[in-house]
């Protein structure tokens, strides 16, 4: 039993070290959405990334040519590969034909990581979405690319969707095996490759998965249903719901890490073993997720917080409504409202109930290890995104990446349609970075008010939430028009009918970043030294003579008072009083 306990203690602190750019990712399938379309969410979550809108436009390679893939990790050099004929337009992490593509990074096997290959996550999610014009083919492009190129990262866990279908797909390297040619020098790495499976969330059902592997047993080849990697052109069969690389299983054994029956493998326990940093740092945000959108999810709740490896969480579960786009940002929006582990509730949520954490998540005091817990909703996102995928429209108005920056607790996501040709300048690269501020770029505009928001948390959040309502319930009453004006044009004129959508993605943005700019100002007057001041129709009151209005002065909660109490004694008991 102390052998047991070592191991999972072991395990779990190699797997935090792994976790250095969590992530959380959603996954809905048409029929579980409220318009049958697909979506599926992400969130970047990391302390060096900087919050802007990717754009590759679609080009035309000549032979001969290749792309430069650094690791977005730590932006190292790793190498070329060569270009296609062709390759697609990306907008963020959706491209020209809707296919959309999310992540979330859960390390696994150390060992595993292969240092010569040429591909790392980050670069496999953008390449393939310039090479993929279905899910399915996504897949395929993933499995080539690996097999081919290598896996330079540790394991990752991708939600691949297009306005039909959502898979989520599990990849992890095979490690390194050198061996040099003695007639021509050249050192090779006989274990080149990567394992992997992807399952296809059947429709009415959810899923997500956020830095820990979630796939367990899976069916194994039947030629239907299933298939190998050795069969993998027949991924296009509309009845195919499973494929994984053909040595996933005999690759586990061959490192020991398996030894049952076939029927019996699990990708997550052979590849990511369940820890306690696993379940209470990882699966419990996709508990969150879940809890949210389906009934009886406290059946989970012990696995979930790392107290029992049983029962275990499924894959995904069906929900109790039909889903919107507002739905995931909220659920983005999650510090365990609602249970007993709400951030806002502790003495660590301080005197304001603030649901965040600054790290080290892991710390110590008198020599004992202690933990805060990591939510969905979290300080360091870059940036957050929900793509909705709709089959009934064009490819370039179907659709529509819901896009925010900063904080996904405080971000408004804006709606910029995956036909647009540029991408408006308060999102694009080059407008600031990490180290550098700019007023013009919207991940500082939104920083700028998330922070404040940190010192206030109770009283500014519920602006905050006023002011993103409006913004949805703004934008999503826009996009019938928009959709129906863009498909009067298309059928005309397809271009435009892009610059129709470009354009009014670029009003949205900007009119969004402006009036996020004011709005901060406002907070910044409204709640000045802690005071409150009264306001009216948006307009601060002043008195008869034109002087501001006597200000509010609002008490601390009660559950502050009780640690200063309990913390103090007597100390600030006021005179007469009894203690």
């Amino acid at each position: 039993m102390a052998t047991k306990k070592i191991l999972w203690i072991v395990l779990g602190n190699i797997f935090l070290l792994n976790s250095l750019f969590p992530c959380t990712s959603y996954l809905v399938t048409r029929g579980a959405s409220a318009d049958g379309s697909t979506m599926i969410s992400y969130a970047g979550d990391s302390h060096v990334r900087y919050g802007n809108l990717y754009f590759r436009p679609r080009a035309q390679w000549s032979s001969g040519s290749t792309i430069t893939i650094y690791d977005r990790s730590s932006n190292k050099l790793l190498g070329e590969i060569p270009q296609p004929r062709e390759t697609y337009q990306v907008v963020g992490f959706i491209n020209e034909f809707q296919v959309a593509i999310g992540e979330s990074t859960f390390g696994g096997r150390e060992k595993l990581a292969d240092s010569t290959a040429l591909i790392d996550w980050g670069s496999l999610m953008f390449i393939t979405l310039q090479r993929a014009k279905t899910a399915r083919e996504a897949i395929k492009v993933i499995a080539e690319l690996t097999a081919e190129y290598g896996f330079y990262s540790e394991g990752e866990s991708y939600s691949i969707a297009d306005p039909n279908e959502a898979w989520i797909l599990e990849i992890v390297g095979k490690g390194v095996d050198l061996k040099t040619d003695k007639s021509t020098k050249k050192t090779y790495n006989l274990s080149r490759g990567a394992v992997w499976v992807a399952i296809r969330i059947p429709d009415g059902y959810i899923s997500a998965h956020a830095n820990h592997a979630r796939i367990t047993t899976f069916p194994l080849e039947d030629g239907v249903k299933s298939i190998s990697s050795k069969n993998l052109n027949k991924i296009f069969e509309p009845q195919v719901e499973n494929v994984y690389a053909h040595d996933v299983i005999s690759f586990a054994r061959s490192k020991g890490y398996f030894n049952g029956k076939d029927e019996e493998f699990s990708f997550c326990d052979a590849y990511d073993p369940l820890t306690f940093n696993a379940a209470r740092f990882c699966d419990l945000r996709v508990w969150a997720f879940f809890n949210r959108m389906c009934d009886d999810m406290s059946q989970y709740w012990d696995y979930a917080t790392g107290k029992s490896s049983q029962p275990r969480m499924p894959l995904y579960v069906k929900p109790n409504r039909k889903l919107t786009p507002r739905d995931l940002m909220l659920a983005k929006a999650d510090y365990l409202q609602g249970t007993e582990l709400d951030m806002s509730l502790d003495v660590g949520a301080g005197p304001h109930g603030t649901p965040y954490r600054w790290r080290p998540m892991v710390w110590e005091y008198e020599g004992k290890k202690y933990f805060h817990e990591r939510t969905t909703a979290t300080q360091q996102t870059a940036f957050s995104w929900v793509a909705q995928l709709r089959n009934w429209l064009p490819n370039p108005i179907g659709g529509i990446l819901w896009y925010g920056v900063d904080d996904a607790n405080h971000t408004v996501h804006v709606p910029f349609y995956c036909g647009i040709n540029t991408v408006p300048h308060c999102f694009a690269e080059g407008n600031g970075d990490l180290l550098t501020y700019s007023e013009t770029s919207a991940f500082w505009v939104f920083n700028r008010v998330s922070h404040f928001s940190y010192l206030f948390y109770d009283r500014v959040i519920n602006d905050i939430r006023q002011k993103q309502e409006e913004f949805y319930k703004k934008h999503a009453s826009y996009i019938p028009a928009i959709d129906t004006g863009a498909q009067l044009l298309y059928a005309q004129n397809p271009e435009n009918a892009i610059q129709f959508l470009t354009d009014f993605s670029h009003f949205m943005a900007n009119s969004v970043v402006d009036q996020w700019r004011e709005f901060g100002n406002g907070l910044l007057v409204k709640y000045l030294d802690g005071n409150i001041k009264p306001e009216k129709n948006g307009e601060f009151l002043r008195n008869p003579y034109g002087f501001p209005a006597k200000p509010k002065h609002p008490e601390y909660r009660n559950e502050w008072k009780r640690v200063i109490i309990e913390q103090t004694g007597d100390k600030f008991l006021y005179p007469g009083e009894k203690q």
